[in-house]
C-alpha cells in the first residue's frame, strides 16, 4: 500500500533547540525532527526542508507570504499530499489563521511545535509531529477541507480558533469558543467537528485567487490594547503624524463586545475617517455585540460612528485580516464585509 507523501516544511522554534552556551539555540533542521521521530515512516513517507532556524517573534508577515506561496506551488506540482509547519509556539496562532487565509489547496496543512525544548524530560515535539503528520495523512482532513489546523497535544485545532493560553505548559493551546475539531487516540484521528467555513468563501471571494504570490507588502496595521483609563493619546498621534506614522489601519483590542473609553471616541471616529479602524475584543473569544448597550462608547454608537467590528476574531487575527484586505485593496465596504462574515 502507498503512504501519503507529507512534506515537512521546519522553520525553527523551540520543537528545533539544542543546547547552547547559555541556553537554548535553533540549531535542528527538518530532517532531525524527522529522525526524532519514532514509526514516523510507517505512516507516511515524509520528506522535510529546513526553511529557517529562528524563533517565531521573529517571523514576518511577508515570510509566510513566501511560505504560503511555497505551499501553493508544491500542490501545483502535486509533489505531495500533505504539508506539516514546524516553528515556534510565541505566534503559532497567528502564522496558522494567516496561511488558512492565503491558501486554498486541497491538501491538509498543519502545524506543530512543541512546549519543551528536546533537551527536557517529556519532550512533546516528536509526539506533536507525530500527531500533525497523522492528521495530514488521514482521509478526513482531505475529504473535508477543514483549513490549516494545528496539531497539539493529541488535539487538532481550526487556525481560526486556536490560541495560546500559556507561556510554557505542555496544553498551552485551546479552542476557547469551539473545542477541538479532531483527537487522537492509538493511531486513529477521531473526528469531533466540522469547522463552519463559510467566512473563508467570503474571504477569498474579496481578495481573489493565490493572494500570496500576488500581493507585496502593504502598510503595517497597528495593533493597540486598551486598558481601563485609557485616554486616547497614542490614537491622536496617530491621526496627526505623518502618513500616520506608516500605518495603513489600527485594530482596536477593546473591552467585552465592543466597548471603549469614552475619552477615546473622538480620537477614534476621526482615525476612523481617514483610515480603517477594526475593533475587536479583548477577551479573545465570543462575537461582539450588535445593538445591546448605547452611549458614546458602546458598540451601537462606535458601529454607527464608522468603525469596522471584528465578529469573533480576536485582535491578533483581526490585524493579519485587515493586512491581507489592505494589501488587496479592498474598500471600507468590502472589509466591513469580510469581518462581518466571521460573526
Amino acid at each position: 500500500m502507498t503512504k501519503p507523501r507529507i512534506h515537512l516544511l521546519a522553520l525553527g522554534g523551540t520543537i528545533a533547540t539544542q543546547p547552547g552556551e547559555h541556553g537554548m539555540k535553533h540549531g535542528l533542521d527538518g530532517d532531525d525532527l524527522v529522525r526524532m521521530v519514532p514509526g514516523l515512516d510507517a505512516v507516511a513517507d515524509v520528506q522535510a526542508r529546513t526553511v529557517a532556524r529562528t524563533g517565531s517573534s521573529n517571523l514576518t508577515l511577508d515570510a509566510v507570504y513566501a511560505l504560503a506561496a511555497h505551499i501553493e506551488a508544491m500542490v501545483q506540482q502535486g509533489a505531495c499530499d500533505g504539508v506539516v509547519v514546524t516553528q515556534g509556539t510565541d505566534t503559532l496562532e497567528e502564522t496558522a489563521f494567516l496561511l488558512d487565509l492565503l491558501l486554498d489547496v486541497d491538501i491538509p496543512v498543519v502545524m506543530t511545535a512543541a512546549m519543551r525544548n528536546p533537551g527536557l524530560a517529556s519532550a512533546d515535539g516528536p509526539g506533536n509531529v507525530l500527531a500533525a503528520v497523522r492528521v495530514a495523512a488521514t482521509s478526513w482532513a482531505t475529504a473535508r477541507r477543514v483549513g490549516v489546523l494545528v496539531a497539539m497535544l493529541d488535539h487538532a485545532h481550526a487556525a481560526l480558533e486556536v490560541t495560546k493560553t500559556q507561556t510554557s505548559r505542555l496544553d498551552a493551546f485551546h479552542s476557547p469558543s469551539a473545542g477541538p475539531v479532531a483527537t487522537l487516540a492509538e493511531t486513529r484521528v477521531v473526528p469531533l467537528m466540522q469547522p463552519v467555513r463559510d467566512w473563508k468563501a467570503v474571504v477569498s471571494a474579496i481578495v481573489g485567487a493565490s493572494p500570496a504570490s500576488r500581493f507585496a507588502g502593504a502598510a503595517p496595521v497597528a495593533l493597540l490594547w486598551l486598558g481601563l483609563g485609557e485616554h486616547g493619546a497614542l490614537l491622536d498621534a496617530l491621526l496627526h503624524a505623518s502618513r500616520h506614522l506608516g500605518y495603513g489601519g489600527v485594530v482596536v483590542g477593546a473591552m467585552g463586545g465592543g466597548h471603549v473609553p469614552e475619552p477615546m471616541v473622538a480620537h477614534l471616529v476621526a482615525l476612523a475617517a481617514q483610515l480603517p479602524v477594526v475593533v475587536a475584543s479583548r477577551t479573545g473569544g465570543g462575537p461582539l455585540l450588535r445593538q445591546t448597550y448605547e452611549g458614546s462608547g458602546s458598540e451601537i454608537a462606535l458601529r454607527a460612528a464608522g468603525l469596522i467590528f471584528a465578529g469573533r476574531l480576536p485582535p491578533l487575527k483581526a490585524r493579519l485580516l485587515l493586512d491581507l484586505l489592505l494589501r488587496a485593496g479592498a474598500d471600507r465596504a468590502a472589509i466591513a464585509a469580510a469581518f462581518d462574515s466571521t460573526g
